[in-house]
């Protein structure tokens, strides 16, 4: 163990990732920490993809600040990262006059906080801008500064840009255990022992557990799940803004929101769990999405789910998120309990950790070669004629379509693959490429997927995997 980090980041979440980003801004030696084979599978992977506006947060609080802040930073972030970002606006709908008292709450609420362009519109309005909303909705507030991204096309991108300035990133590298020493931090992990100067704890819903390996923890971490249902694109034009109910002290309830890519996605369930690897769905959480949906849009045709997936929220005990230097171990910086709204949040979440970082000494000198830009994975499908066959000319893997649903290449699966912080299973392909995301979800694709990756990684067939550890999906050959 020569090399001493600067920076150990546990967690390659969106937070993590981000986190990653903006330390390599610097001239420090960073490393990321992640216990999974990909980046970004946690809450990351599994959630609306919102980039909320910012009035539901109380007032003072570090999500109120940070969402605003985040909200803000987000076009320019996805210009850079080339992912795609819409802002559509979001609606909360109130189906009483009790339910408009709640609206009126969250307007005042939003104003406290700095929410710029929102109004409360009566039903008529509400009509006009969502023809397909519930005839029982008696008005909503609504919010032009919300918006809709792809949240693991988010964090995939964040951690590549930060790989291509300079972090180095460790997936299958599960932190076992902590100690404090003289030059900073030994940890203990799956990949052997590594040596940092200071350490940014981002494990999502495992943070209280690897914040306690240094000690005592302050806080706790409620495991809380929330299943989805997608839609086929057929749908994706039910609505126009993101349809939110008034919240409760579970979540933000059952939404109805477009997605970038042209679905209809509808959830989440809240259930607080105890096991926190627990993605399974359940009927009963699903029947609840769905009737919960068709109360704001009954005319959403359940009929054309293509797929169902559950996330598990990190919720902290202390009501906020928890961002600061451990009380009793310099140098360790938990940031925890980073729930909704926290992948709008992220950018800011990492500016506000890079100068927590810079209190306790670490040096902050700027990198002259940093580069903000990452160029995303040509889409085949968004290209006009001439650029299709430019694109072919230059790699003829362009000219053959693997996935027919979502009209994704071998060229694309392959840049996929060989890109920096690159695919390593068929759930790695699907999240950088679609590939499998369609309407048939990989029944006639996965074969030639899986024969691209053993190509590419030099594997035996038999030991590619949907999302890596025993995740094999093949026993042997017939011929």
């Amino acid at each position: 163990m020569d090399l001493i980090y600067d920076v150990a980041v546990i967690g390659a979440g969106v937070t993590g990732s981000f986190i990653a980003r903006e330390l390599s801004k610097y001239e420090l030696d960073i490393c990321v920490l992640e216990k999974e084979e990909d980046v970004g599978l946690g809450a990351s992977s599994a959630n609306s993809g919102i980039v909320h506006a910012g009035f539901d947060a109380e007032p003072g609080s570090l999500k109120a600040r940070l969402n605003v802040c985040g909200n803000e930073m987000m076009e320019q972030i996805a210009k850079e990262l080339e992912v795609p970002f819409i802002r559509n606006g979001s609606l909360v709908i109130a189906f009483s006059e009790e339910d408009m008292d709640k609206i009126k709450e969250l307007y005042q609420r939003g104003l406290a906080n700095g929410v710029e362009d929102m109004q409360i519109v009566d039903s008529l309005r509400l009509r006009e801008v969502e023809p397909n909303i519930t005839e029982n909705a008696v008005g909503a507030l609504y919010a032009s500064t919300a918006g809709i991204i792809c949240p693991y096309e988010l964090t995939l991108s964040a951690m590549e840009n930060a790989v291509a300035n300079g972090a180095v990133l460790m997936c299958g590298c599960e932190v076992r255990g902590i100690t404090k020493e003289n030059a900073g931090f030994r940890i203990f992990t799956t990949r052997g022992e590594i040596e940092a100067r200071h350490i940014v704890n981002a494990a999502g819903v495992y943070s209280d557990s690897v914040s306690s390996m240094v000690g005592e923890t302050d806080f706790s971490i409620t495991p809380r799940k929330g299943e989805y249902l997608l839609m086929d694109k057929t749908q994706g034009k039910t609505v126009n803004s993101v349809i939110f109910q008034v919240p409760s002290k579970m979540g933000k309830g059952i939404l109805v929101s477009p997605t970038v890519d042209g679905n209809l996605l509808i959830g989440p369930s809240a259930t607080d769990i105890e096991d926190r690897s627990d993605d399974s769905t359940s009927r009963g959480g699903l029947n609840q999405v769905i009737q919960g949906a068709l109360k704001s849009v009954p005319s959403i045709n359940t009929r054309e789910v293509i797929t169902s997936f559950a996330g598990i929220r990190a919720t902290p005990s202390t009501g906020d998120f928890i961002i600061e230097e451990h009380s009793r171990v310099k140098g360790f910086i938990n940031v925890a309990g980073i729930e909704s709204p926290g992948l709008t949040s992220a950018p800011a979440i990492a500016v506000m950790v890079t100068g927590i970082l810079g209190k306790c000494g670490l040096k902050l000198e700027v990198k002259s070669s940093f580069n903000p830009h990452r160029s995303h994975i040509k889409r085949f499908s968004e290209l006009n004629e001439s650029e299709k066959m430019q694109a072919i000319k230059a790699n003829p893997g362009y000219g053959h379509v693997v996935c027919r649903c979502e009209k994704v290449t071998e060229g694309e699966i392959i840049d996929a693959i060989r890109r920096p912080t690159g695919a390593r299973s068929l759930d790695g392909v699907k999240r950088r490429t679609r590939a499998g995301m369609g309407r048939c979800q990989g029944g006639f694709c996965t074969p030639r997927i899986a024969e691209l990756l053993s190509r590419e990684l030099g594997i035996p067939m038999e030991e590619v995997t949907k999302m890596g550890g025993n995740s094999r999906i093949l026993i042997g050959r017939t011929k």
